[in-house]
């Protein structure tokens, strides 16, 4: 892949110029692990006993997709917003929506939310559907199957809209062993350029308002 590529150029890049003239490098594969400084990376599987507060949400990073878990918690308080888990201002902002549909509620408690894996960064507004679907499966008591994920940006009226990185997010969920995916239906043109293997795996379902998403996963009736 091309991050592959460029973690194994830049430092040639140093050590070329250091030594004889005409430089070399010899690339064994024996010595891949060192080069490309390898660690192994650990794509999650479904959740197998899911929890209301629980939703499975799609990323992507710079080494392709992840799923993640949008985790909820709350307490009796003033309307506190306790975010952990290494997130980004504008997945902070997509929180502040989320919590802004569900305003009664909202008054009552303190909302912790957390999405594991901290060491790795997370921002962009593409969880704003799942940190929505995550609280209303608390306050509902419904518990959402882990098998399910989704992706989508969301507005202060509850417009489900565009998000990239769709081929990579979905295929992080065939991977992780997910079933059924929402997507905006903004994306719906991006599917076009989504293997045939990863389309023929998943349920595919785009959507334009958060209450499809909701009503799809048993919280709304």
């Amino acid at each position: 892949s091309a991050v592959t590529l460029t973690a194994f150029c830049m430092p040639t890049a140093v050590i070329l110029p250091r030594g004889p003239s005409p430089a070399t490098v010899t690339v064994t594969e024996g010595g891949l692990r060192e080069d490309l400084d390898m660690h192994p990376v650990h794509h999650d599987s479904v959740l197998e006993n899911p929890k209301p507060g629980v939703v499975t949400g799609l990323a992507w990073t710079q080494v392709g997709g992840e799923i993640l878990y949008i985790e909820t918690l709350f307490t009796r308080g003033s309307g506190k917003l306790i975010l952990t888990g290494k997130l980004g201002d504008v997945m902070k902002e997509s929180a502040a929506i989320a919590l802004g549909l569900e305003e009664d509620f909202y008054k009552k408690y303190d909302i912790h939310i957390h999405v594991p894996e901290g060491a790795v960064p997370k921002d962009g507004p593409s969880a704003g559907i799942t940190l929505t679907t995550a609280i209303a499966s608390l306050v509902t008591g419904h518990a959402v199957d882990s098998h399910i994920a989704m992706t989508g940006e969301m507005s202060l009226r509850g417009a489900v809209t565009a998000i990239g990185g769709l081929t990579e997010k979905l295929m992080a969920a065939q991977r992780a062993g997910v079933t059924k995916v929402f997507i905006p239906k903004d994306n719906e043109e991006d599917l076009r350029e989504v293997s045939e293997e990863v389309k023929d795996a998943l349920e595919i379902t785009p959507v334009s308002r958060v209450e499809d998403v909701l009503k799809a996963a048993g919280i709304l009736q």
